[in-house]
């Protein structure tokens, strides 16, 4: 019976899914879906992006966590719309859902963005296997968490159209080796862009922007 409700929940958001992309495609707003475990500095991650794109990229977020505002008023410190998701009201559930980006857009003058950013909720499981309609998806991995991730969360970083690799300012004082974690998100996905940079100090912050904007103005 579990198996059944799960098969019905997937079919179901894919379905709102395809509607999301169609209407975010007439639209023609990118969507990007940034995923990521607690901790990762998915959050400053966006905050120095969103610095750096607007205004010339008109950008709306989403942010999707269990409880509080904290992030989306971080986030909105940039000048961009800012949208709150908490799913407590759902029943805690650990990914954002089609429907629920559906009816966030909603709050949005979609005829004026270019960029929409989902920052889903904190975790490297279920967010992968939901489709919300994005164009893209970003998983973050920090150097604080272990070179192992991407070989024990194979699914996150198999659906990731690029991933970052987050708080290099801080290898000098780890015992972290960055290029067997880039080595392993590699042998999950071959060919996937992968950029290394410090939300802190904003090194390696080029190379990402110039690959957002490449998506953003295709």
């Amino acid at each position: 019976m579990e198996i059944k409700i799960q098969k019905k929940m997937l079919e179901a958001n894919e379905s709102d899914a395809e509607k999301n992309r169609k209407n975010f495609k007439d639209k023609n707003i990118f969507v990007l879906n940034v995923m990521s475990s607690p901790g990762s500095g998915k959050t400053e991650t966006l905050c120095k992006t969103l610095k750096m794109v607007m205004p010339k990229i008109r950008t709306g977020v989403i942010v999707g966590d269990i409880c509080t505002h904290n992030d989306a008023d971080r986030l909105e410190a940039s000048g961009a719309k800012v949208v709150q998701i908490n799913t407590d009201k759902f029943g805690g559930d650990c990914h954002l859902s089609a429907n629920m980006i559906d009816k966030a857009a909603k709050e949005f003058d979609l005829d004026n963005l270019d960029l929409l950013i989902v920052e889903n909720i904190g975790n490297l499981v279920c967010p992968a296997e939901f489709d919300i309609g994005e164009n893209a998806r970003v998983v973050l991995l920090s150097v604080t968490e272990g070179e192992d991730k991407p070989l024990k969360y194979p699914l996150m970083f198999q659906v990731a159209d690029a991933a970052i690799l987050n708080k290099i300012d801080l290898l000098p004082y780890l015992d972290f080796n960055a290029n067997e974690a880039v080595d392993n998100m590699r042998k999950v996905h071959p060919q996937m862009p992968v950029f290394q940079l410090s939300a802190k100090t904003e090194e390696g912050f080029e190379p990402w922007i110039e690959w957002l904007f490449g998506c953003v103005k295709k």
